[in-house]
């Protein structure tokens, strides 16, 4: 009987190695598994939405020139590819230059020089309106002639696929009515009734808008003079690259 059941132990010791196999299986099973999912992550979006949070975290873009020619890329061998994403951007680049040229056509013809202005950033086209061809002192209301301008320039943009936001801005100078409390409230105000405009005149889409408000924060001059200041008073259409929908919010 004692010789039947050391037999028996030294059988079940011989088979314990099958339980260490089938682990290691498994454990192999799932390495490749989460390889496989990792080699799947697009690219492009990882490297738009580093450069966005570094652009957000340190003020500056922060985009290297690849040797191969690619796209810029914050993240050390991650890149579009060269072929379909230097052809999308190029394509980009020229639907955003001809809306340029079609908006600063209607600038000169309209005589609008220094109350609309066009300029190119980063993160892409921006149409900058001074408050003052857009609403009364101290209101969010727009004016008739303020509704033309948006519908003409609305229309130059609508046939971009691009988002659009929309950013109210004001001076430093301090306001409190029951209408505006604050700076915040107006500038928001504006920026929405702008958005409000473009979607009822010229038919942009409203999930492609935004619309923010920066209050007196944002300055592009010093609040010191009025000049200065009522280069401060502006709302601005953003048109963001398409690099940036990846810090937008989808459905």
């Amino acid at each position: 009987m004692a010789a039947r059941k050391g037999a028996h132990a030294n059988k079940d010791n011989q088979e314990r190695w099958l339980l260490t196999y089938s682990d290691l299986i498994t454990l192999l099973m799932i390495f490749f598994v989460v390889m496989y999912a990792i080699s799947d992550t697009n690219a492009q979006k990882l490297a738009a939405l580093a450069s966005s949070l570094t652009q957000t975290f340190t003020g500056a873009p922060a985009t290297c020139v690849l040797p191969d020619g690619g796209l810029p890329s914050v993240v050390p061998g991650i890149a579009p590819a060269p072929g379909d994403a230097a052809a999308g951007g190029t394509k980009e680049s020229a639907e955003l230059a001809r809306a340029r040229a079609e908006l600063q056509q209607y600038i000169q013809q309209e005589g609008l020089e220094g109350q609309v202005t066009l300029r190119t950033e980063d993160r892409g086209l921006v149409v900058s309106m001074a408050d003052a061809v857009l609403f009364p002192s101290g209101s969010a209301e727009l004016t008739p002639d303020a509704r033309t301008i948006l519908q003409q320039v609305g229309r130059a943009l609508a046939r971009l696929p691009n988002y659009l936001r929309v950013e109210g801005h004001t001076d430093n100078l301090p306001i409190n009515t029951p209408a505006f409390p604050s700076n915040w409230e107006l500038s928001t105000a504006r920026a929405t009734n702008v958005v409000r405009v473009l979607v009822a005149t010229a038919g942009i889409k409203p999930e492609r808008l935004s619309a923010t408000g920066y209050g007196e924060y944002r300055p592009v001059a010093p609040n010191d003079n009025e000049a200065d200041r009522s280069r401060n008073r502006r709302v601005d259409i953003v048109v963001l690259k398409e690099a940036y929908n990846v810090t937008e919010p989808h459905k």
